[in-house]
């Protein structure tokens, strides 16, 4: 027994290590004065420099950013009203269920070959950023749906249900009341939405059109062609700087509300106690 606590520490830093053991080395290799990616020959920025000015990368980012964005905030809204939507009962309820979970399912290159040929052929959408945008709002469209749905249906009608015998109509009682609560699943599909937009490279290959290469794709299409380029390197450490930086960001975030909370919560634990506390002898 009492070598489980043991056992499980060092099973959990092999399995830590094999995760993000490959992720240091790229980090370190960004910053190595050669090309070589399996020995550090010395330390530079040369590779960053020569990133940032590289205007290829640059415009791939910013289409990245700004698609990601776009259709984050197009699947955001979609999938919130879609999610309250079905949060009553109506006559083919199921089935609608059943077509908005499809997309997470379904094959990626599978999807990408559909909306290719429902862009082009039937909408008449040329490839590029607006092909791009329909593609992406509608693989995310069932994330967001999924996690407002699962907050949506743990909220208590009892609360609206007040709301409107104050006097508060249906649109005062959803804004002050329903989107306050569901305001966390609303942000966490909203990330997800972002997330699967930025890191999307099979979907996006088939819908991407001349200038209009999303970085993934450019990224997967140079580490073919060449090669992992040292660039490339420094862009996926950048990369993973960020991610970790906004983890971070979040992380104290949360900490400094709940500090922030305690102090309140600790006065009225305290307020409490005195009024029920019996007086007199």
């Amino acid at each position: 027994m009492s070598r489980r606590p043991w056992v499980l520490g060092v099973v959990a830093a092999l399995v830590f290590g094999f995760l993000y053991a490959p992720i240091g080395w790229l980090a370190l290799v960004s910053f190595n004065d050669s090309r070589s990616l399996s020995r550090v020959t010395g330390l530079s920025t040369r590779w960053y420099v020569e990133l940032f000015g590289d205007a290829r990368v640059l415009d791939a980012l910013g289409l990245s950013l700004r698609l990601a964005a776009t259709s984050a905030v197009v699947a955001t809204a979609i999938g919130t009203l879609a999610a309250f939507g079905l949060r009553r009962a109506f006559p083919g309820r199921g089935a609608w269920t059943v077509l908005l979970s499809l997309p997470l399912v379904v094959p990626e290159v599978v999807l990408g070959v559909a909306l290719l040929g429902f862009c082009v052929k039937l909408a008449g959408i040329p490839l590029g950023f607006g092909a791009l945008l329909a593609a992406h709002v509608a693989f995310s469209l069932s994330f967001v749906v999924v996690v407002v749905r699962a907050r949506v249906a743990g909220l208590d009608p009892r609360l609206e249900e007040a709301a409107a015998d104050l006097g508060a109509s249906p649109l005062v009682a959803f804004r002050t009341v329903t989107l306050p609560l569901v305001a966390p699943a609303v942000a966490a599909g909203a990330a997800f939405a972002f997330l699967l937009s930025f890191d999307d490279v099979v979907t996006s290959s088939y819908l991407t059109g001349v200038g209009s290469t999303t970085l993934p794709v450019f990224v997967y299409a140079q580490a073919g062609r060449r090669g992992v380029s040292p660039e490339i390197v420094a862009l996926s450490t950048l990369m993973v700087a960020v991610s970790a930086a906004v983890l971070i960001a979040g992380v104290l975030v949360v900490a400094w509300r709940a500090r922030r909370a305690s102090p309140a919560s600790t006065f009225v634990g305290s307020g409490r106690d005195q009024g029920t506390r019996p007086t007199g002898g």
